[in-house]
């Protein structure tokens, strides 16, 4: 019985090496923007795609990969996922062009998206005791917290220093000795969980949903560099018509008794509604933050690429201690707790655009505002998903989470493409001496913004319970 236990958690922390990279790769690509700015010569739109091609492709599979792992085996899709993301990250680093890494990170995207939901299966399989779950979930949590920490650390200490190669290249490089280990780990060690043939997975819709995304996502981003020529607009006008008819199709397929990507009759759920949107305002604030802040940082006040790396350590630590403490009181006093974060986002992002004035600021300054912009977003990030999903009857919990997820993802590339577009569209104005300082102040304002609508539509959640048992499947 020990035997057993001790397996279970190694296979824990096998597994846990897919939402280790996947996260780490998010938060590694922001401190190495400037110098893979400079490697290959990339134009601001081109370094905006680097984030949001990477979102894009994860958005778009999430679902279709939880339900392959139940459909063909968890372990061959784990397996599957984690070669293809080593893969695709070896492809970043051996990048020539920005084009190419842009292609190569929607890959690492898409294949995270294979390999993370089957990290959640295991843990659900593995621990069926009540404790034992909460343990593995609260390792998880750590986890994550690793992964944004070290994410930031390594994307400064590799690009301040080069080594046998250009130090950004090194940031993706990184993956290749933790994925050939979790790949051999998880081949010998873990055993395939029993398959759910019914699990059927909408491979159309999710190509469907992809297309959408990057109709909307890209235009914006190169519309503004490019003097918005009739390509970008035909293309918003085509995103529009690709959800519509994402929509007609997931409809047609829940009349059929199919397996749509989406079941729309989560959208008769008033609390996950206002939540979404809740989480769509949240994430485009957050992917956007990382963006303008670091290259503010780095080309505004000229802050090396290892100092700026430890600076956003202190992001994560922030993040980590106080969403321990946010998680605890939702529980007890609800949404309050997200009300209570969003007013000190405002607070943290309003002594920024203050402080962020001058041609100098004092690293220690700096380190105690990102310290306490990581704390708010603790306050607000971890418990949106409680509040967002606590009307979602048990039956429609895992598309539920798997509609989040994607919402989630999404949400950070269109904050990248709005809130980034507009920083860059300000540091253009002039373009021999580029001020960053307006920039960030034009970026964080629109971010103040989007805040402002996060606390309305937090009151409009309900603090008890909706009737969302009445839904029918």
């Amino acid at each position: 019985m020990e035997k057993l236990s001790r397996s279970r958690w190694f296979a824990l922390v096998i597994v846990l090496t897919a939402p280790f990279l996947s996260l780490m790769d998010i938060f590694i690509i922001n401190i190495a923007l400037p110098a893979i700015k400079n490697g290959l010569h990339s134009s601001n739109a081109e370094l905006q795609i680097v984030i949001a091609g990477y979102l894009l492709g994860y958005a778009s599979f999430m679902i279709t990969g939880g339900r392959a792992g139940d459909h063909f085996g968890r372990k061959k899709i784990f397996l599957w996922g984690m070669m293809a993301f080593t893969l695709a990250s070896c492809w970043c680093g051996l990048s020539t062009s920005t084009l190419e890494l842009n292609i190569a990170r929607f890959l690492q995207g898409a294949s995270a998206s294979f390999m993370v939901p089957q990290t959640i299966s295991f843990i659900q399989l593995l621990f069926t005791e009540p404790k034992d779950r909460a343990k593995a979930i609260g390792t998880f949590g750590f986890i994550l917290g690793l992964a944004s920490m070290l994410g930031q650390f390594l994307g400064g200490f590799f690009t301040y220093y080069h080594f046998v190669v250009a130090g950004w290249r090194l940031i993706f490089f990184i993956n290749l000795p933790i994925g050939i280990v979790s790949i051999i780990s998880a081949w010998l060690f873990i055993e395939e969980t029993p398959l759910h043939k019914g699990a059927k997975f909408d491979l159309s819709g999710a190509v469907l949903l992809s297309l959408a995304l990057f109709a909307l996502i890209i235009p914006i981003i190169q519309g503004r560099e490019l003097g918005w020529p009739l390509w970008c607009v035909l293309g918003m006008i085509i995103s529009l018509a690709l959800f519509s008819w994402f929509i007609i199709d997931q409809k047609q397929k829940l009349r059929e008794k199919k397996a749509p990507l989406v079941n729309l009759n989560l959208f008769k759920i008033r609390d996950l509604d206002i939540g979404l949107l809740c989480v769509l305002f949240c994430y485009m604030v957050y992917n956007s933050y990382l963006l303008i802040s670091t290259l503010t940082l780095q080309n505004g006040f000229h802050f090396n690429a290892l100092l700026t790396g430890c600076m956003f350590v202190m992001f994560g630590v922030g993040f980590s201690f106080s969403s321990s403490f946010a998680m605890r009181l939702v529980t007890k006093i609800g949404k309050a707790v997200l009300q209570i974060g969003t007013v000190a986002l405002m607070i943290s992002l309003g002594l920024q655009m203050l402080l962020f004035s001058g041609n100098t600021i004092a690293p220690h300054i700096v380190f105690l505002l990102v310290l306490l912009q990581g704390m708010s977003a603790g306050w607000v990030m971890p418990p949106i998903m409680n509040v967002t999903l606590k009307s979602v009857p048990q039956h429609f919990a895992g598309a539920a989470s798997g509609l989040y997820a994607t919402v989630q993802q999404a949400s950070g590339a269109l904050g990248v493409s709005i809130i980034g577009g507009l920083f860059f569209n300000k540091l253009l104005l002039n373009r021999t001496h580029p001020d960053y300082n307006l920039a960030f102040r034009y970026g964080a304002g629109l971010e103040l913004l989007m805040l402002v609508i996060l606390f309305i539509l937090l009151l409009f959640i309900p603090g008890g319970k909706t009737s969302a048992h009445h839904i029918s499947e």
